[in-house]
């Protein structure tokens, strides 16, 4: 099996599709906002509440979740296509630029940005990091849950394009 063949059996896996962020507090003299879009997030359990994202090791946001254990995940809307977009490219412009054109609020229990249309948004503390292959799996504690009454659905992830359900 090659590596082709390998993306190519998981594009056909519609995922759906968070944006992941954090506050870096060694980033300019008050800090910064951070941010990547992630497909590989999961809920992991209902007692205590834990959820699980997979991140590229020795990212920008995997060291940054290795010394920042709290941060946030907003469940995108199909209307959020662009905010995916924007937050996947490599050799983007600054996050803190980014932010500046997103609406969010920063979460109470993490000070990670929340984005104001996302279906839901979930605060995080880290419990464990598991090395596997090129990726860390990030476990990590539901802190608090935002229900925002958005209308519309998911962003999904389907070979290899962002989609909404029909």
């Amino acid at each position: 099996m090659s590596e082709d063949e390998f993306r190519g059996a998981m594009a056909r896996l519609a995922a759906g599709v968070v944006l992941v962020t954090a506050h870096d507090e060694e980033d300019g003299p008050h800090g910064a906002p951070a941010g990547m879009t992630a497909t590989a997030f999961m809920s992991v359990s209902l007692d205590p509440p834990l959820v699980l994202v997979s991140v590229r090791t020795a990212s920008r946001i995997d060291e940054l979740l290795e010394r920042q254990p709290l941060w946030a995940a907003s469940l995108l809307a199909e209307g959020e296509r662009a905010i995916a977009g924007r937050f996947a490219m490599k050799g983007r412009l600054s996050d803190k630029l980014l932010f500046q054109e997103v609406p969010h609020a920063l979460g109470r229990n993490t000070g990670a940005p929340l984005l104001t249309g996302a279906l839901a948004t979930v605060e995080c503390r880290t419990e464990q990091r598991v090395p596997a292959g090129d990726h860390t799996l990030v476990v990590a504690r539901v802190l608090s849950v935002g229900l925002p009454a958005v209308e519309g659905g998911p962003l999904t992830y389907y070979k290899g394009r962002y989609r909404h359900l029909a």
